[in-house]
C-alpha cells in the first residue's frame, strides 16, 4: 500500500490541526493504520492506531485526550485530529500500515511495513 500524509502546518499553541493520510489499494479496511511522530534529535514514537473497523483506537500517553484517529474506509483515508497543541509536539508525522489481514492493533513501530513520507506539524509557543 502506499500512503500519502497532509495537513501539517504551523500552528501556536493551543491550537489545532487536521492530518490527513491517503492510502492506495482495494484492501483499505483490512489494514490497521497508525501515526508516529519524529522530533529532531529524537528517535521515532508511536502517537495512534486503529483498527479495520475503526472501533478500536489506541493512544500514546502524551496525546491521549487531545487527538483522535480515525478513518474512512469509502475514501481510503485515516485522520488525526490533533486539539490543544503543545509546542512539544513539533515533529514530523508519519502515518503507516501493518501488513493487510493483521487484525491486532499494534504501538510498535516495527509492526508497520508502509509508510507515508511525512507531513511537518510545528506548535509555536
Amino acid at each position: 500500500v502506499q500512503l500519502q500524509a497532509s495537513g501539517g502546518g504551523l500552528v501556536r499553541a493551543g491550537g489545532s490541526l487536521r492530518l490527513s493520510c491517503a492510502a492506495s489499494g482495494r484492501t483499505f479496511d483490512r489494514y490497521v493504520m497508525g501515526w508516529f511522530r519524529q522530533a529532531p534529535g529524537k528517535e521515532r514514537e508511536f502517537v495512534a492506531a486503529i483498527s479495520w473497523s475503526g472501533d478500536s483506537t489506541y493512544y500514546g500517553d502524551y496525546v491521549k485526550g487531545r487527538f483522535a484517529i480515525s478513518r474512512d474506509s469509502a475514501k481510503n483515508t485515516v485522520h488525526l485530529q490533533m486539539n490543544s497543541l503543545k509546542p512539544e509536539d513539533t515533529a514530523v508525522y508519519y502515518c503507516a500500515a501493518r501488513k493487510p489481514y493483521y487484525y491486532s492493533v499494534s504501538t510498535e513501530i516495527s509492526d508497520f511495513d508502509s509508510w507515508g513520507q511525512g507531513t511537518q506539524v510545528t506548535v509555536s509557543s
